[in-house]
């Protein structure tokens, strides 16, 4: 994030009973980028938990998701960002 060159992160989780359908996502075992994501259950990507950390905050990475599952967050995160955004307007 500008200007430090910070990370907006999203949490995981296992609870998937915490899941705003339509916004967060699940990943599973059955998914093809479950394995390459370092999880070991099935999990929730919380869009509807951010928070942005300094690099000096990570030491390394533990997995990735699929760029494909990683743009359909980032244009469901943007698209809600900007329907907020109207509607403060």
């Amino acid at each position: 994030m500008p200007p430090h060159g910070d990370l907006l992160v999203c949490g995981v989780s296992t609870q998937l009973q915490h899941e705003i359908a339509g916004f967060d996502e699940t990943i599973t075992p059955g998914d093809p980028d479950f394995p390459g994501s370092g999880l070991k259950a099935p999990s929730l990507i919380r869009l509807s938990f951010l928070t942005v950390l300094p690099v000096s905050s990570f030491i390394g990475s533990i997995g990735s998701i699929a760029p494909e599952r990683h743009r359909r967050l980032l244009q469901r995160l943007s698209e809600y960002l900007v329907g907020a955004r109207k509607a403060v307007s």
